[in-house]
């Protein structure tokens, strides 16, 4: 996922990078299968809801936004990603 190495060009971008870290994680964790891919769903759904929610906010600057995309797209990307993985079968 490249798009995840997208920088605010803000002096405060904890909140960008707080929603950075939890697509990166729940990315990995996923590549670790050390999460239900359903607990992921709802993670990975949240967080865009979250994005959608904060790029909607009225008077936001324009790199924040910029960065808010980049980070929905790797969230949209991600959710994809998901969908197309099976949850691994416990009954073997």
């Amino acid at each position: 996922m490249n798009k995840l190495s997208l920088k605010p060009s803000t002096t405060d971008g904890s909140i960008f990078q707080s929603l950075q870290a939890a697509i990166i994680h729940v990315d990995e964790a996923i590549g670790k299968q050390s999460i239900p891919l359903a607990a992921a769903r709802g993670i990975v759904y949240s967080l865009i809801e979250m994005l959608g929610a904060m790029m909607g906010t009225p008077n936001l600057p324009e790199h924040l936004l910029s960065g808010y995309e980049g980070l929905l797209e790797a969230a949209n990307e991600l959710e994809a990603k998901i969908h197309l993985l099976k949850e691994p079968s416990s009954l073997n």
